[in-house]
């Protein structure tokens, strides 16, 4: 239910279990896992995260969120794979973006989103911790104020809405969004790895 397509350095990976809105099994959770470790050795120049259908990812199955994998240290090894990659890593949300699957996208460097798509993490209505990495890695795209908005208040985000926040930093058309991503990630493949990975420090504050 985790769909890669290796198209040179170029990895597309996808959520595909849209009979259930791409909620997130450990199986699920363990084979992405294991996908972005392989990806971290291939030294691989761009990583891009969809989902199959409308929908990106309602977040974790809710019956095995129930039996503990809402607390399973899994998540937050995938957003931390996700974080530590030089490539340029891309969330393109093909819809709704829900609890721990906002993990990953808040992982990667860039969040496309169609304009339908909706943001929401209610974790204080369901009882559980946000992964550790999110609160911080939110608030640094849209204030502490507004995570705490999302995180505490349970607020339901639109897509202009989380624009303007800083949470996506484009809305593209349902039927552009792969087009507009694939624009994005020529420049990291014509890059060398040494050049792409500089950048990528820079940016980030780190030393290159």
């Amino acid at each position: 239910m985790i769909g890669l397509d290796k198209d040179g350095a170029r990895w597309v990976v996808t959520l595909n279990r849209p009979d259930k809105a791409n909620s997130l099994t450990l199986a699920m959770l363990c084979d992405l896992d294991n996908i972005l470790s392989d990806a971290a050795g291939a030294g691989i120049a761009a990583l891009v995260i969809t989902g199959a259908g409308k929908v990106f990812s309602a977040g974790a199955d809710l019956d095995e969120a129930k039996a503990g994998l809402a607390t399973d240290p899994v998540w937050e090894s995938v957003s931390g794979r996700i974080a530590a990659l030089d490539a340029l890593t891309v969330a393109a949300l093909n819809g709704t973006l829900a609890g721990g699957a906002f993990g990953m996208a808040l992982a990667c460097d860039l969040r496309l989103a169609v304009p339908e798509a909706k943001f929401f993490y209610p974790v204080m209505k369901l009882g559980f911790l946000p992964q550790p990495s999110d609160p911080g890695r939110l608030a640094a795209l849209v204030g502490p104020a507004r995570a705490k908005l999302i995180l505490m208040g349970g607020a339901r985000v639109g897509a202009d809405e989380a624009l303007a926040f800083g949470l996506v930093d484009r809305l593209v058309p349902q039927d552009g969004l792969m087009a507009a991503v694939d624009d994005l990630v020529q420049a990291p493949l014509a890059a060398t790895p040494a050049h792409r990975a500089a950048i990528k420090a820079m940016c980030e504050g780190r030393r290159p």
